[in-house]
């Protein structure tokens, strides 16, 4: 599993970590809860190197465009994107189709 994470100056870096139920933060830095969604990828973790390294390059340019953004993972033996967003009317539904744009085979598959 990688981790996809924001750093302060909006790039993002990935790493390999321990399980996801330990990683995924709950609250801001302020103490409010965290929103979170998961989009399925069909065949991500099939698609030939060129395609997989420009998809997930389009992910990380999105993810880093917004600051509400506070985690991510992409699990590829699943073929799973986690996103952990601070709670903002919208910001689920603008992130999701940003990545569609970026990655037209991404669904989303459950928010709250």
């Amino acid at each position: 599993m990688s981790q996809l994470k924001p750093t302060s100056t909006q790039t993002v870096s990935i790493t390999a970590n321990e399980p996801l139920h330990e990683r995924v933060p709950t609250r801001d830095e302020e103490g409010r809860l965290l929103s979170d969604f998961m989009m399925l990828i069909p065949g991500l973790r099939e698609w030939p190197k060129g395609r997989f390294n420009d998809r997930v390059a389009g992910i990380q340019a999105v993810l880093g465009g917004f600051s509400e953004v506070v985690f991510a993972d992409l699990n590829v033996p699943l073929n799973l994107l986690w996103v952990s967003v601070k709670a903002k009317p919208g910001i689920i539904s603008a992130v999701a189709a940003s990545i569609q744009h970026r990655v037209p085979e991404a669904r989303v598959i459950s928010s709250r």
